[in-house]
């Protein structure tokens, strides 16, 4: 697969095949893609917390809001939910200001790699944190940024363009295909000379 088609077939994809376990091996590879990758100044200030495990996993699933722009979808239902997670947390004592590129860089990593994999994704940054840092007893050195929800996608995603109104919001069409628009490139490019 080429690079370019990695990235295309790169979604955020939220309903999985709940009996297509991933193994921890497999979490862990994704990790030390991240670890591998660029950190600004290279701090290395992000630490990830893994879970293949199905008690904890169903613990993890009700801390994370799915899909803000389906106000009438909750989540994947049973059968459908994530088989792994990957907690990017921060460590507050290395004290990088540039905590959010570097999770952007890592999140993106483990997303490709997923995808390389024959796995897919979603990151996920509406999260109760609270309650999220009780269930896995994450220490207050700790701040939990975002959680990667992981699995085998069960759901077509389709890239549309943006259309002439301007609507970015994905939607839902009644085969529950996931469309989500994308501008066009000649938009986002600019000149100002």
């Amino acid at each position: 697969m080429t690079f370019k088609n990695l990235i295309k077939k790169t979604r955020s994809y939220r309903r999985f095949d709940e009996t297509k376990l991933i193994h921890y091996s497999t979490l862990e590879d994704l990790v030390d893609l991240a670890r591998l990758s660029a950190s600004a100044k290279n701090l290395q200030p992000v630490r990830y917390v893994l879970s293949n495990n199905t008690k904890l996993n169903s613990l993890i699933f009700p801390c994370l809001a799915w899909a803000g722009y389906l106000k009438d979808w909750v989540g994947p239902k049973e059968g459908e939910r994530p088989t792994g997670y990957i907690i990017l947390l921060e460590d507050t004592t290395v004290h990088s200001r540039w905590i959010h590129h570097d999770l952007g860089i890592a999140a993106q990593s483990i997303l490709l790699g997923a995808t390389d994999a024959g796995l897919g994704g979603c990151i996920i940054a509406a999260i109760k944190k609270d309650v999220l840092r009780s269930v896995l007893s994450v220490p207050d050195q700790f701040e939990i940024h975002l959680v990667l929800a992981l699995g085998t996608p069960i759901e077509k995603v389709v890239i549309d363009p943006v259309g002439a109104n301007d609507k970015i919001k994905y939607w839902r069409d009644k085969e529950e295909y996931h469309h989500v628009p994308k501008r066009n490139l000649q938009d986002i490019i600019l000149k100002f000379s």
